[in-house]
């Protein structure tokens, strides 16, 4: 219960009144200033930057707020009251800007790598998603069939051939090992794309000839490519030699005293999510085959962290 400094100091006016041991009434005063002064401290504000990364985060359309990071992030303001919490929408760049500066910034949806880890505060693993994976038309499969080992594309090859454009969105992790190829591609082999709606861009290049291959999350292209009336029987989807099933999705704020106390409070919550519950709202952005071995993967995964 809150004490204003009105009933504080009739407390106190009465305190004065019916004792005469001014150690008490001296302790009690101060006692009543230091609630005051609690009382009236204001609260550090959090911003959460947020980008347009369906189907995690979606900001507009009939599936407006239903991605999983939309229905996460109220859980984890709401176990954060000691703070006031600002949403703020931004583009990738302006995003990464922010968390570079010394300011009291969080990203919800962000790939840790070791290079990002020397300027941003990394949470334990939030989400899991399908890893990325090379995406071509159907008709033009034949072309990533010489790269082909177990189904799985080997991405090293296929770059060092020169002979196939692969578009990617600028600036964007894919991950620390796809990261370190795309490094190493020969000039040329791939083609980057900066929009906003930088994917969706990519897959339009596609479907008119002037790239063949587009790499990124399967999810998030299955829900550009619906946007753009690409239907999933046009595209097939392979897996990158090396990556795994999976990769997970962190929270990441600036790395500063703030934001690696807010880690700390994050993590702290992430160990009770409801993870189930979460990982079924990514599971339905799949196609079905995919569903019950993600849900079964990500449930051993959660249960595992919830332990340690």
């Amino acid at each position: 219960m809150k004490t204003g400094p009105s009933k504080l100091k009739r407390l106190l006016s009465s305190a004065l009144y019916h004792t005469r041991n001014w150690r008490a009434v001296a302790a009690f005063a101060l006692l009543a200033g230091l609630t005051t002064a609690v009382s009236a401290q204001p609260k550090d504000t959090l911003i959460w930057l947020l980008r347009d990364l369906p189907p995690t985060m979606i900001f507009e359309g009939p599936k407006k707020g239903q991605g999983v990071i939309d229905q996460m992030l109220p859980l984890l303001i709401a176990g954060m009251p000691q703070y006031n919490h600002t949403l703020m929408r931004v583009n990738r760049a302006r995003g990464m800007q922010m968390l570079h500066e010394a300011s009291f910034t969080c990203d919800p949806s962000l790939v840790w790598t070791k290079e990002r880890e020397q300027w941003i505060a990394f949470s334990i693993p939030a989400f899991r998603a399908v890893s990325n994976g090379l995406v071509i038309r159907q008709e033009n499969r034949s072309l990533l069939e010489p790269f082909l080992i177990d189904s799985e594309v080997d991405l090293a090859a296929l770059l060092a051939s020169g002979g196939k454009k692969v578009g990617v969105v600028a600036e964007r992790s894919y991950g620390q090992l796809l990261d370190a190829l795309l490094r190493q591609a020969p000039p040329g082999a791939l083609t980057p794309h900066y929009g906003n709606d930088a994917l969706g861009s990519l897959l339009q290049m596609q479907r008119l000839g002037r790239l063949q291959v587009v790499l990124g999350y399967w999810p998030e292209i299955r829900y550009q490519a619906q946007q753009k009336n690409i239907s999933d029987e046009q595209l097939v989807f392979y897996p990158v030699k090396g990556t795994g099933p999976y990769l997970s999705g962190h929270i990441g704020c600036s790395n500063t005293g703030q934001g690696r106390q807010a880690i700390s409070e994050i993590n702290q919550l992430l160990r009770t999510m409801p993870h189930e519950r979460l990982d079924r709202l990514y599971a339905d952005w799949l196609d079905p085959p995919r569903r019950s071995d993600y849900l079964e993967a990500a449930k051993a995964f959660f249960e595992h962290q919830a332990k340690q």
